[in-house]
């Protein structure tokens, strides 16, 4: 069975309020799972998913990992993105993912469950909009511009920096700093819309063979965890000090099962995200796809 991921503008009520609903439950006013979710993605991880070649495919695992979460709450919810490069007027509203006030505190309408939301024992949601929000921000780079970066990966994967890192900060608040912006739920539908350009991208160029560089060249690192046949942090479970290039610890355990399909496994390792349809092995089908690219 293959999720499809909608544009997040164009969901009905029903999808939007069910998806919503999840996620503030994930959430749980702070003492839910979506706890972890927000530590693997704060400064100790960093270095395990930026900045380097498995940018890209560590991402894809979490977006997957956080899904399935969501789904083993409400079966019929998959994760929307947010497209950064046309306007959203339908997601920054009280009724979806919040307006933000003069000080950038988001508000919600009464009834709305992301109203409760908590991260770090704190209450709220803050972020500041440099843009009007029944616009496109300005700043990040078209999707057409994004898709001819190049049809091999070590080019394309400068998308890392822009539309990427400017969709980030179009923004003042948590989601502008890597190691605080997991705290917005909004962060899940920008990373979910990089993801539907990868592949989108991957699509386009026929790029899902993880045994050719073109789909996926691992240099110039020798980081662990960006290359191809690593296992990928926290789900692998390597901490310091016994491997002193992880993070102290490795929140969230495992990555969640899916009931439909076997990949990437609970251990992914950074090969095992690249194939995400089955284009090339049909075991390697990981259970998503858009509501715009072809499967």
């Amino acid at each position: 069975m293959v999720r499809i991921r909608k544009n997040a503008n164009k969901l009905t009520n029903g999808e939007r309020d069910r998806f919503i609903a999840a996620f503030a439950k994930l959430n749980n006013q702070g003492l839910g799972r979506f706890a972890d979710f927000n530590n693997m993605h704060k400064a100790s991880g960093y270095r395990q998913a930026h900045a380097a070649p498995g940018f890209l495919p560590w991402h894809r695992a979490y977006l997957l990992d956080l899904e399935r979460e969501l789904q083993a709450i409400d079966p019929s919810v998959a994760l929307p993105y947010w497209r950064f490069d046309q306007p959203a007027p339908n997601l920054f509203t009280r009724d979806f993912l919040g307006e933000s006030d003069a000080n950038g505190t988001v508000k919600f309408r009464n009834g709305n469950p992301l109203e409760f939301w908590v991260t770090d024992g704190t209450p709220g949601i803050h972020r500041t909009p440099d843009f009007p929000t029944s616009q496109a921000p300005p700043n990040p780079m078209k999707e057409a511009q994004t898709l001819a970066l190049g049809s091999q990966f070590r080019t394309f994967r400068g998308m890392e920096g822009d539309p990427h890192g400017l969709a980030h900060t179009s923004f003042g608040g948590s989601i502008q700093d890597p190691t605080t912006a997991a705290k917005d739920p909004l962060f899940f539908l920008l990373h979910c819309n990089v993801d539907r350009l990868w592949a989108k991208w991957q699509r386009q160029n026929g790029r899902f063979d993880p045994a050719t560089a073109a789909s996926f060249d691992e240099r110039p690192t020798s980081r662990p965890g960006h290359k191809l046949n690593d296992t990928m942090w926290p789900w692998n479970g390597i901490t310091s000090p016994a491997d002193p290039t992880r993070p102290p610890d490795a929140p969230g355990g495992t990555l969640a099962a899916s009931p439909c399909v076997a990949a990437p496994g609970l251990q992914p390792r950074v090969k095992d995200c690249i194939d995400y349809p089955g284009a090339i092995n049909a075991a390697a089908n990981m259970g998503f796809g858009y509501d715009d690219v072809q499967i």
